[in-house]
Order: structure tokens, then C-alpha cells, then sequence
């Protein structure tokens, strides 16, 4: 059965925010371009409580957190079949810590991981659930039981990341912070680092050198990649960087948003800086895709720019405002706004919108890509829009 879940799990899964490669890339095919609310969606499923998270997609079935109650403290893990959008399974939990927040975002913003045989959610209550994709526990942390200092004062977003057995879990906020890896087997600490006690919603990424697995945590003053097995310090760059979109890792380059845009080679102990432009971002996270970056401002403007030097090669203007960050497949980039009306630009004709396909549901939540389907989520409806 597991032989079989690995091999179903062959295809462009998206497994955690951003996919599998946390670029926002998927190398699917026949990935729709138009629809509307009456043409191109295959299925909607009701979501039983709001939402910022993104969909994760793993061996066929859909995984998306929410969360309900007027206190938000009502904490829901769902599973769809990715084909129907039948659910298959929801489990419930109690919030046992903060669920205060800015009045944008809410305890079920961080994405969950996910793999052929397991998902791993972790709430902005700090409450941290592994499931089997058949929705049994496999084990609970209260992340503030154990760390009572931890101070959820504006929302947490930030998301883990799974790589083999461990998973990676971002937590800085005005309380404790650190950088912890847990073991996905037992919910038992691998390793943990502090972190600046400062707010910070940036999510993990993890980067590949000499065969030796990195995890990079970018805060506002510094970025650091640890050993992801050992947790030991490998290199550190500090200087004026994001809290909200994410850095990215791709052809052995870290590509950092911050004042201004970075672009770094890892190093031994410390990173060496290729280049740095003002490149402006906003909420986006910036996206690679064959040699060139995209980026999204506050205004919705789109850039193109190129990855050796910077240069913005293009501009092409969105309608905004956009939280979610963009996705891009066979050289388009998809783009929602809030409003839940999402951009299709043609990356071959510097960024042309080829198509604005409005679904009327307010949407901040990143989409997902798999099995040539895109996969969104509102508060009310999760929707996946199919050829």
C-alpha cells in the first residue's frame, strides 16, 4: 500500500506553500486558463470556518486548515479527493493558545506539509497536529504549553516544512522564538534555535549544497541557513530584510526580498552578495522560472526582471490589491487578488494578461497547482478549476 502511495505521489504533488520546490513553480501541463463561476470549475467543496492557508495537494487528495467559533478557537484539518472534491475526512481541535490577531488574518493562516502518508498542520494558536492521510492522529503539540512565553499578538503565518522525517517549524514573535526541527515520526524536538523575539511571518526554505541539506529562516535583521539534520549553524547574513514575503532558493542562489532586493551565494560561515537592485515587494513572495525573477509590488505591478544582474526586463500592471503570492506554469503567471479575480499573464509576450477570471469569492490564500488542476480557497468554498 505505501509502494503504491509513493508511486501515486510521482506526480506534481504540492506539498506545502509555494509547492514542493517553494518557488511557486509547477512543471504541470494543460493547466486551464479561463474560467468564470459558471465554466471551468470541476468542483467546490464548503469550508467550515475562514482561512488564509493554502491547499496542499498529495497522492490525490487535497488537505486545507480553517478555522471557527467567534474566538477562532476552533481549529479544523479537512481532507479532499482531489478528483471530486469529496470529503473524505475532517478533524476538529481546540485552540490552547492566543487567538488574538489583526482583523485581515486568522489562526488558521500558516499552510499545512504534506507527503504521500501523512499531514502536518500547525495554526497560528500555535498548536501543531500530525495526521495520516486518513485523517488518524499520529500525535499533538501545544507549541505554547510547551513554550508558555510565546506571544501571538498580530497573527502568525509563517509555515513548516517537511523534508523526510523532519519537520521545520518557523515560530519568532514577540515571546520566545526559535527555529526547531521535529521529528514527523513523534512530534519529539530534533533541534531548536533561538530567533530574534521580534514579529516575523517569513516561511522556511530549504536549499541543497555538497549533498548537505540547508533550511534558510530569513528575519527582519539576518538570514541563516542551518544543517537541517543537525541544526548546526552553516552560514549567516545579516542587514535589513522582509517579514512577510519569503526568500527563495534556486541553481545554488538565494534570491532575498528586502531594502533592497539581494542576491546571494552561500558561502562557509557567512554569504557572499552577487548583486542587490530596489525591487520592490509587498506581501508576494518573488518567484524564479527559467533564469528570471518575478515580482509583485503594492501597486499589483508585476516585474520581470533578469536573474544574473536584475535588470527589469518588463513591467506588466495587475489590478490589486493581491495578499496571495503568484504561481506559475507553462510560461503563464496566475495572480489573485483579494477580490478573488485572478490574472493569467503570458511570460513570452513580456507579461501580457491574456485572461481575468473572476469568481467573485474575496480570496488571500496563495493557490496550488496539481494534477494539471488549480486549486483555490475562500473563506466560505474551496474550488479547483479544470480543463
Amino acid at each position: 500500500m505505501i509502494a503504491a502511495l509513493l508511486a501515486l505521489a510521482l506526480a506534481d504533488d504540492w506539498t506545502q506553500w509555494r509547492g514542493s520546490n517553494g518557488l511557486g513553480v509547477s512543471t504541470e501541463t494543460n493547466v486551464p486558463v479561463e474560467w468564470s463561476k459558471d465554466k471551468g470549475v470541476a468542483w467546490t467543496a464548503d469550508l467550515p470556518g475562514v482561512g488564509l492557508s493554502s491547499p496542499v495537494i498529495a497522492a490525490g487528495r487535497v488537505f486545507v486548515t480553517a478555522t471557527s467559533g467567534p474566538e477562532q478557537d476552533r481549529l479544523h484539518v479537512l481532507c479532499f479527493d482531489a478528483k471530486t472534491g469529496a470529503r473524505l475526512w475532517e478533524r476538529r481541535f481546540g485552540s490552547t493558545g492566543s487567538t488574538q490577531c489583526n482583523k485581515k488574518t486568522n489562526m488558521a493562516a500558516p499552510t499545512p506539509a504534506a507527503d504521500a502518508t501523512r499531514v502536518f498542520a500547525l495554526f497560528a494558536t500555535c498548536d501543531l497536529v500530525a495526521l495520516d492521510r486518513d485523517g488518524n492522529l499520529l500525535w499533538y503539540r501545544s507549541l505554547v504549553g510547551d513554550y508558555p512565553t510565546i506571544g501571538n499578538n498580530v497573527g502568525m503565518a509563517a509555515s513548516p516544512v517537511l523534508h523526510k522525517d523532519t519537520l521545520l517549524v518557523p515560530l519568532e514573535n514577540v515571546g520566545e522564538s526559535f527555529a526547531a526541527a521535529i521529528d514527523a515520526r513523534t512530534g519529539v524536538n530534533l533541534w531548536k534555535n533561538s530567533r530574534s523575539a521580534k514579529i516575523n511571518w517569513t516561511t522556511p526554505v530549504l536549499s541543497t549544497r555538497r549533498g548537505r541539506t540547508e533550511v534558510l529562516f530569513q528575519s527582519g535583521g539576518e538570514l541563516t541557513a542551518y544543517d537541517a539534520e543537525t541544526g548546526s549553524k552553516v552560514w549567516q547574513t545579516e542587514g535589513k530584510f522582509t517579514t512577510i514575503p519569503s526568500p527563495i532558493f534556486a541553481d545554488g542562489l538565494v534570491y532575498s526580498p528586502g531594502g533592497p532586493f539581494l542576491v546571494l551565494k552561500p558561502g562557509d560561515g557567512s554569504a557572499e552578495k552577487l548583486w542587490e537592485k530596489p525591487l520592490a515587494t509587498a506581501t508576494a513572495s518573488p518567484s524564479f522560472y527559467k533564469g528570471k525573477l518575478y515580482i509583485v509590488d503594492s501597486a499589483g505591478i508585476v516585474s520581470c526582471a533578469d536573474a544574473t544582474d536584475g535588470k527589469v526586463l518588463w513591467k506588466s500592471r495587475t489590478k490589486g490589491p493581491h495578499s496571495a503570492s503568484p504561481v506559475l506554469a507553462e510560461d503563464r503567471l496566475y495572480l489573485l487578488n483579494e477580490a478573488g479575480a485572478t490574472a493569467v499573464l503570458d511570460l513570452r509576450d513580456e507579461g501580457k494578461v491574456i485572461a481575468t477570471n473572476e469568481l467573485g469569492d474575496p480570496m488571500l490564500a496563495s493557490p496550488a497547482i496539481s494534477g494539471g488542476a488549480l486549486y483555490l480557497r475562500s473563506d466560505k468554498k474551496l474550488y479547483c478549476i479544470s480543463k
